[in-house]
């Protein structure tokens, strides 16, 4: 069988024959002219322009293809330039040394005390946005390249018309690494406020997002272009059951990068976010979605459509977008913001915010932050890291105080911390800034530092592990998987500057990480799991024809992630009531503050920590 690589220049090869005919029988297009602002070019017509980037396909081909699908193809036509200011084989030349670099540096780390990187494949979205659905395929959407030179920007930032779009997939783990183990799955098309309103798949790159308890994905926000971008007031749910997408009613003010979180309620809280008069102009207004007049969607086929999102009465004022937003265990918001004197509290119920203690370093850009595990209970700590590359210190908010915690092996920002079924925690990606490896920005190279992986244990101290085999900073992603294993990705200039093939279609590519716990002897079996809802505080059993070797059982909630903000993390401990032949009783967290409403990863761990594969539950009930 031949490799990904061949399967992909053969379905290339096919692509550009088909092209190739199409293109001779088109006609001849119509002279070039430059269209005035706010009006689109004639048909045929390929126009790039930095404030108003649109291109129009052939309208023979279009006879044929379709006009979304010629659209394309001219756009494929405009990237041909693209390979000779930054050739293919730059591209190869850079991915082979990066191959033998984490080689060279992985060899020197043992799987079983580190873990080890394994697969590296290509992906047709560069997951600027990444989510982990209870079907166990893995959302990934960003937006439609501009751009195929990495030395500049690639989306469509300041673009206005057609170009300025969206794009989504699903990856299947089970399907494999393939290209057949993606599915588009295209958001819904929009016509946006810009002047033109040109429909195109939905903007909705560096929006914001959050679980809903039927497992369904909110988003909301984007991006109305122009100038430095302006926000959008769109607002989806992304369906993982039927894996489509739905529009609800816009929000009551454009959002370009804001938070969402789910709170003990199953609602979301979405704040902050440049709004629609653009860059530099962050709203202060808080809404909740769905409105209280609205129920909550809690079964799988409660699909929120047409719905609204309310204002709140208290207000956010955060200076700098994407604050980190986390529910914890009093049923409280706390909002984080990147200015040291912008951390709040927010009461869901009674509508109001009041001052937390200011964060004892200053200002942080991209970086994580987590609710650190507190066993049985929800997490009642944060620990805030990164976004700081001259700062390796972290920083935990418990009870009212900050405190300064155990550092890293070195300050790095645009970096992911994620909770791994064991407890602790693990560092990956990174850069010294936004699109700057440690060489300039726009500059592909990079330091090898920020390539490596830190590993935090129980005690909460750091240590380095092995290398990623590409550097990611800005928009780079990673989440937790149900095997165990961990899924990174995300950065479309290192995936541009990398990609193997820049003529297809996979713009992006994927790397695997297997924790150390999946090198320390076989897994535990995990054999059933209640199929229904789980009540809180509630009684509930599992079987495991190995249940003799589990000492705990955890549940670890999805991720949904961008931009290093993480608001879905959640790990707690369930005690284990008892133990009877390959019958495990278990206990489900107190209430919804410990655990919002929602779909978990049900892990069962032995003695060493190794986890078994995850199943899922869903905790809570209509209301």
């Amino acid at each position: 069988m031949p490799g990904p690589l061949a399967r992909r220049s053969a379905v290339l090869s096919a692509c550009v024959a088909v092209a190739a005919a199409l293109t001779s029988l088109a006609v001849t297009a119509p002279p070039a002219a430059t269209a005035a602002p706010g009006h689109e070019s004639p048909p045929g017509h390929h126009h790039t322009d930095a404030g108003t980037d649109r291109v129009e396909g052939d309208a023979d081909e279009a006879a044929v293809l379709g006009e979304e699908h010629a659209r394309a193809h001219a756009q494929r036509r405009i990237a041909v330039k693209g390979p000779k200011e930054y050739p293919q084989s730059k591209r190869t030349e850079s991915l082979a040394s990066l191959k033998a670099s984490q080689q060279q540096t992985n060899s020197g780390f043992s799987a079983a005390q580190s873990g080890r990187f394994t697969e590296f494949f290509p992906s047709p979205d560069f997951g600027v946005h990444t989510a982990l659905l209870p079907t166990g395929k893995v959302l990934l959407f960003s937006f439609e390249r501009v751009e195929v030179n990495p030395t500049k920007e690639t989306g469509p930032t300041d673009r206005i018309g057609r170009t300025n779009a969206g794009r989504a997939f699903l990856w299947d783990p089970a399907r494999g690494t393939g290209a057949r183990a993606f599915k588009k799955v295209e958001p819904p098309t929009v016509l946006m406020p810009d002047g033109t309103y040109a429909p195109r798949p939905a903007p909705f790159f560096c929006a914001g997002h959050a679980f809903l308890p039927n497992g369904m994905v909110g988003v909301f926000g984007g991006n109305t272009g122009g100038k430095g971008g302006s926000g959008a007031k769109l607002s989806f749910v992304f369906d993982p059951w039927t894996e489509t997408w739905f529009r609800n009613q816009d929000m009551s003010v454009g959002r370009w990068y804001p938070s969402v979180v789910t709170g003990a309620d199953g609602r979301q809280i979405i704040m902050s976010g440049q709004s629609e008069r653009g860059t530099g102009t962050p709203t202060p207004v808080v809404e909740r979605f769905p409105a209280l007049r609205h129920p909550v969607p809690w079964r799988t086929y409660d699909i929120p459509v047409d719905l609204t999102s309310e204002r709140l009465r208290a207000d956010a004022p955060f200076r700098n977008d994407y604050p980190h937003l986390f529910s914890l265990r009093d049923g409280m918001i706390y909002g984080l913001g990147r200015d040291a004197d912008q951390q709040w509290l927010f009461d869901p119920v009674k509508e109001t915010r009041t001052d937390l203690p200011r964060r004892p370093a200053d200002f942080r850009g991209y970086g994580s932050a987590v609710p650190l595990p507190a066993g049985f209970r929800g997490p009642d700590s944060v620990l805030v890291l990164g976004g700081d590359p001259h700062d390796p210190n972290t920083y935990r908010l418990s009870g009212g105080r900050w405190t300064t915690e155990q550092p890293r092996a070195f300050g790095r920002t645009q970096d992911d911390t994620l909770i791994l079924p064991d407890g602790t925690l693990l560092t990956v990606n990174g850069a010294l800034d936004t699109r700057d490896y440690g060489h300039g920005p726009f500059n592909p190279q990079a330091d090898l530092s920020y390539r490596q992986i830190e590993l935090r244990d129980a005690q909460g101290r750091w240590r380095l592990g092995p290398a990623q085999r590409l550097p990611r900073g800005y928009h780079s992603n990673a989440l937790v998987l149900p095997d165990g294993r961990m899924m990174v990705t995300g950065d479309e200039l290192q995936q541009i500057a990398n990609d193997p093939d820049i003529g297809d279609e996979m713009d992006g590519s994927i790397e695997l990480y297997e924790p150390a716990y999946l090198h320390r002897g076989s897994r535990p079996a995990l054999d059933r799991a209640p199929g229904g809802e789980l009540g809180y505080g509630a009684g509930f059993e599992v079987r495991s024809s190995t249940a003799a070797r589990v000492t705990r059982a955890v549940l670890l909630a999805p991720t949904t992630v961008t931009h290093a903000v993480n608001t879905s993390q959640r790990h707690l401990e369930l005690p284990v009531t008892g133990v009877r032949g390959t019958a495990i009783g278990l206990r489900t967290p107190p209430s919804a503050a410990d655990a919002p409403p929602g779909y978990y990863m049900l892990f069962l761990l032995d003695g060493k920590g190794v986890p078994s594969a995850a199943k899922w539950v869903k905790l809570g009930g209509r209301r």
